[in-house]
């Protein structure tokens, strides 16, 4: 079969060839989408803490893909210029998927400047410095997909998460502007906001039973969402279906949005 006919026949969601960085898959939302690019085909760049991504990294590798990983805390603002300038020297980056995040929970009137930077610097600023840097690449070359991790707190207010939601907020607004400012490059940027997940962040909401048994009465899917089902729509945004969706921030919350 020749090339042209194979690549005729190959499904819009074939991430074969392309190489997807991912930060914070070592679990979790992060892990989930990490594996199903690779499913898709994707060889990868984990960054994250040292050692947090070597289960990630050996699953992907057993798929037969690429995987390298390279350790990145994405709140050290010169650590994510250096990394970046490192990887985009040693490949072409196709795919820059930002999932690093973390929530601290407390009441806002005894919120610290330390809790509030820490999670802006590392939920929003380390986001948007890693857009930046491999978002020059992709538009200078004329092609790319960048995919961040928002959440339903990007439309919401939250209870006790005042930083988070000002972050992901924030992270809803970058997107936004920066399909405005690429989209004409050929670069696609967009977001997912994850609902209700089975994951370390909501463990305590998921074995508090009053809060469990509320959360589960609004979702129509009736279920706890899991990475599976975040990947899917990641491996959707990251590929050449998605070419005319910018700017879009996608609801994976089981209906959630809809009640």
């Amino acid at each position: 079969m020749s090339t042209q006919l194979e690549a005729e026949r190959r499904s819009p969601f074939d991430l074969h060839g392309k190489t997807a960085v991912v930060t914070g898959a070592g679990r979790g939302l992060g892990q989930g989408v990490a594996l199903g690019l690779a499913e898709a085909g994707a060889d990868l760049v984990l960054l994250g803490r040292p050692g947090s991504q070597d289960s990630t990294r050996d699953m992907a590798r057993s798929l037969g893909r690429g995987v390298q990983t390279v350790d990145l805390d994405v709140a050290d603002h010169d650590a994510v210029a250096r990394v970046s300038a490192e990887v985009t020297e040693s490949r072409q980056v196709d795919i820059l998927v930002n999932n690093a995040g973390i929530i601290e929970r407390e009441d806002t009137v005894g919120l610290s400047p330390e809790s509030w930077n820490r999670v802006i610097d590392t939920n929003l600023s380390g986001l948007f410095f890693l857009s930046q840097y491999f978002g020059r690449t992709m538009v200078g070359r004329g092609s790319g997909k960048i995919v961040s991790i928002a959440s339903l707190l990007a439309f919401q207010g939250g209870i006790r998460v005042v930083s988070y939601a000002a972050s992901k907020h924030g992270v809803a607004g970058i997107t936004k502007a920066l399909a405005n400012e690429w989209g004409p490059s050929g670069v696609q940027v967009n977001a997912i906001a994850p609902g209700y997940m089975a994951t370390d962040n909501t463990s305590a909401l998921r074995e508090d039973p009053d809060r469990s048994r509320a959360i589960l009465e609004r979702i129509p899917a009736g279920r706890w969402g899991t990475a599976a089902d975040v990947a899917g729509a990641a491996v959707f945004l990251s590929s050449s279906a998605a070419d005319y969706v910018n700017g879009h921030i996608l609801a994976v919350d089981g209906g959630w949005m809809a009640r």
